[in-house]
C-alpha cells in the first residue's frame, strides 16, 4: 500500500562509485520494487486506464502506466489540464519596480523551470502515443456534482475558474452506451476505434472456443 512515506527510501540514495553504494542503490530499488510490480499488474487487470498529466508535474511512473497501457492494446484517457501560476503572475507585478528581485525571480522561472501552459497542450510525444480521440483538458465533475456529494479537491477550483472544453466524465458515462470511435485522418470521417474491445463473460456457465485441431 502506498502513502506519503513510500518514497522515504529514496532520500538514502548514493552515488557513490563502492560496494556500500552498490548495496544501497540495490536496497532503495528492491524495496520500491513491489510497489511497481504491483502498479504495473493493475495496469495488466484493467480494461482501459485514466492519466491525468499536468505538464508541470514530473512522473516517471505515470508514463511507464500509460506506455505499458498502449503495449497491450489498451485505450488511455489522458487528462491535460491547463497549467497556469497566478501567484507567480502576482509576484512578477509585485517585483516590477525591482530590477534585482525581478532578475532573481526570472533566473528562478528558468531553474525550476515555470512553464504556463494554459491551453493544456500535451507533449507532441504523447499525441501519437495515446491517439487523438483520448485527450481530454479536465474531468467536468461540475456536472454531477447534484447527482454526488463530495468535498471540492483543487481539481474542482481549479475547473470552476477554467471549465474544461473536452471533459473526461461525460465521455465515460457515454461509454455504458456506445462504442467510442475515432477520426480517421485518410479516410476523412470516423471509423470504429479497434482499442475499444471489451470482453464481458456474464455467466459461469458460458465458455470460449477451444481449439481442437491445430491444423486447421
Amino acid at each position: 500500500m502506498e502513502d506519503v512515506n513510500t518514497i522515504d527510501v529514496r532520500e538514502t540514495w548514493t552515488f557513490e562509485s563502492n560496494e556500500g553504494g552498490d548495496e544501497t542503490r540495490s536496497d532503495c530499488a528492491d524495496k520500491f520494487w513491489e510497489t511497481l510490480h504491483i502498479d504495473l499488474r493493475m495496469v495488466d487487470t484493467s480494461d482501459f486506464t485514466i492519466a491525468y498529466v499536468p505538464t508541470n508535474i514530473y512522473s516517471v511512473g505515470t508514463a511507464h502506466e500509460i506506455i505499458l497501457s498502449r503495449q497491450q492494446s489498451k485505450p488511455v484517457l489522458f487528462v491535460s489540464p491547463p497549467v497556469i501560476f497566478p501567484t507567480f503572475d502576482k509576484l512578477c507585478d509585485h517585483l516590477r519596480d525591482d530590477p534585482k528581485g525581478a532578475a532573481l525571480l526570472e533566473q528562478l522561472a528558468d531553474e525550476v523551470p515555470i512553464k504556463p501552459n494554459p491551453r493544456g497542450i500535451p507533449s507532441l510525444w504523447y499525441m501519437p502515443l495515446i491517439g487523438s480521440s483520448n485527450f481530454f483538458d479536465g474531468f467536468g465533475f461540475a456536472r454531477y456534482a447534484d447527482r454526488f456529494k463530495w468535498e471540492k479537491t483543487p481539481i474542482d477550483q481549479r475547473e470552476e475558474k477554467h471549465p474544461p472544453k473536452r471533459p473526461l466524465l461525460p465521455f465515460i458515462e457515454k461509454l455504458t452506451t456506445d462504442v467510442p470511435k475515432r477520426w480517421d485522418n485518410k479516410l476523412k470521417k470516423y471509423v470504429t476505434n479497434d482499442d475499444w474491445l471489451l470482453w464481458e463473460f456474464d455467466s459461469a456457465g458460458q465458455q470460449g472456443e477451444t481449439i481442437t485441431d491445430s491444423s486447421t
